[in-house]
């Protein structure tokens, strides 16, 4: 008889019998799965949860998600589709209110006309970026990815058998990306370039001139596709505008895909509906990866998603303006403090300081911090605020803070962090 391929087996000798007990699972893990990392901005959120149970206060700055509620309206509109007995199967992609209530969006906001059959849903952007790496990548197919970068961009793109190429931007020149940098980092091999403005982790908004400029060295490149994450699309202040970059480039329909989704905008990150438009031949790709992976996005949340987009939308713009107070409050502490160096985030919803004039100095404890994973660790057990280290978006020394949180909440994890900074000693 075969040994079982996944178990380890034990023969135990009873008399002239042999039994053989199943002691212990063999379980082996792929390589692609012992490659990727558990999400940075998950583990100091686990960690931080583990210290509040204790009774600690602990303030998260961790994760990237609004504290708000998800307004009643849009409850509603689940509970009542649920009812109603929407609760089966839609198409493998979404289903066609849903993907009606995209095709407004993309109208009404950016200019654009979309059909169904080149919208697709997914449970959360993340799952509509891997659908469209899973659907396009070859083994050792390059994307192109500016740093630094949101945690689960290069992961993916690694397990879909790609690889990531790095292109770094500096805080000198406010996170903005380089033309001349990604002409040289594209390559036989460049199957994406992949932009992401506002952008996670930094709160940069790349100016449209800037944007127009890297598309002209994607159009010199006709192999080459394009991924824009605008999922922070309605988080921009003082007075900047996102760019739609399939309305910025018509001519590069054909290879462009745009990703949105519900989660920042609306305060819907536990709802998990994602979309993106593009072109038929990717969606439809992209479809077939879901109908194997996910069948179709969860049926009530579809509705929720497509109630959040069509319905009156002033509590988007009350919500911006919030975040811009908040912003604005831990902007006033934190570059009070010498050892921070800031670049005002225009978008989004974090701030990414420079922690460089930290590394070297001395903990209370007499620890000696020579990284920002350890800057983040001190923060934690002195300061208690949960914040993430640049390490995780390719990009030290740095450490991302969320200020979505509410006024007096931020404003005391603001000032625990600069009390903890100005303890440390040479």
């Amino acid at each position: 008889m075969p040994r079982h391929p996944r178990r380890r087996i034990n023969k135990l000798n009873l008399s002239n019998t042999t039994l053989a007990l199943v002691t212990e699972p063999f379980a082996p893990i792929s390589a692609r799965v012992r490659r990727m990392s558990v999400s940075p901005t998950i583990a100091m959120s686990t960690r931080a949860a583990e210290l509040r149970a204790r009774g600690i206060d602990v303030i998260s700055l961790a994760v990237g998600e609004p504290d708000f509620d998800t307004p009643a309206h849009i409850i509603e509109a689940a509970h009542r589709a649920a009812k109603a007995g929407k609760t089966r199967y839609t198409a493998a992609d979404g289903g066609p209110e849903v993907k009606a209530a995209a095709i407004e969006k993309f109208r009404r906001e950016n200019g654009l006309t979309f059909t169904p059959e080149q919208i697709h849903v997914a449970s959360g952007a993340k799952q509509v970026i891997y659908n469209a790496f899973a659907a396009t990548l070859e083994p050792g197919d390059e994307v192109v990815i500016f740093t630094p970068t949101w945690v689960s961009y290069i992961d993916v793109v690694e397990f879909c058998g790609g690889r990531a190429v790095i292109v770094p931007t500096s805080a000198q020149d406010g996170f903005q990306p380089s033309t001349q940098a990604l002409a040289a980092a594209i390559s036989p091999r460049t199957r994406w370039v992949l932009l992401n403005s506002p952008n996670n982790p930094t709160g940069a908004v790349w100016p449209e001139p800037t944007i127009a400029a890297l598309l002209d060295v994607v159009r010199a490149h006709p192999g080459v596709l394009v991924m824009s994450d605008e999922i922070y699309e309605q988080l921009v202040f003082d007075g900047h505008r996102p760019t739609c970059l399939a309305a910025l480039a018509p001519d590069l329909a054909a290879r462009m895909l745009v990703v949105n989704g519900v989660s920042k905008t609306y305060a819907m990150t536990g709802w998990r509906i994602g979309y993106a438009a593009g072109p038929e031949w990717l969606t439809s790709a992209m479809a077939k990866v879901q109908s194997q992976t996910a069948s179709s996005p969860c049926t009530p949340a579809q509705f929720a998603a497509a109630e959040a987009i069509t319905s009156d939308q002033s509590l988007v713009g009350q919500w911006r303006s919030i975040m811009a107070t908040r912003r604005d409050i831990a902007l006033r502490i934190l570059q009070d403090c010498t050892r921070l160096s800031i670049v005002v985030p225009h978008g989004a919803f974090y701030i990414f300081p420079g922690v460089g004039a930290c590394l070297g100095l001395r903990t209370p404890q007499g620890q000696t911090l020579e990284n920002d994973t350890q800057i983040c660790e001190y923060l934690l057990d002195a300061a208690k605020v949960a914040t993430v280290p640049g390490a995780a978006f390719h990009a030290s020394p740095f450490v991302r803070l969320s200020f979505a949180l509410d006024e007096s909440r931020i404003t005391e994890a603001c000032r625990r962090i600069v009390q903890a900074l100005d303890a440390l000693t040479d």
